[in-house]
């Protein structure tokens, strides 16, 4: 797997409540940019998932795939692409530690696509994912406190 990109953000909440929206899966359409479902297909001890399924419309791409998720408390979670279309290869994680009142989220991102795409390309579309993502779920989760 290719080089990952990664970018951290603060959140204003303890890690149990941002690892919970983490979590929450089918409330993704509601605040992840593009997704147009995440539903669980597998789930595993402790009642988080084990294998979800997404359905993702970020122009110009548009997929389906399923992820595997292996859960550290909460503390981190990563995941593995294991069924794709466009995607050919993910690996992902959240990684929280505590930062003052509330919680430091590290993300962590490779892909690599079935179609050609330039190493600078690729990673400045990892880039807006991940930094997408980390602003969506700070709003998420400090709008629910």
């Amino acid at each position: 797997m290719a080089e990952q990109t990664t970018s951290s953000i603060v959140i204003d909440a303890p890690a149990a409540e941002v690892m919970a929206v983490i979590a929450d899966f089918p409330a993704y359409p509601e605040w992840a940019q593009g997704m147009k479902k995440a539903e669980v297909v597998e789930e595993g001890a402790g009642g988080r998932a084990d294998r979800v399924h997404f359905e993702l419309e970020a122009a110009p791409i548009k997929d389906s795939y399923t992820l595997a998720y292996d859960w550290k408390g909460d503390s981190s979670v990563t995941w593995v692409l294991t069924e794709g279309k466009m995607l050919k290869a993910m690996e992902g994680a959240y990684v929280l530690e505590p930062s003052g009142s509330g919680t430091e989220v590290t993300y962590r991102l490779a892909v690599d696509l079935s179609i050609p795409m330039i190493g600078l390309l690729r990673r400045k579309a990892e880039k807006v994912i991940i930094d997408t993502a980390l602003k969506g779920l700070k709003k998420r989760v400090e709008s629910l406190r």
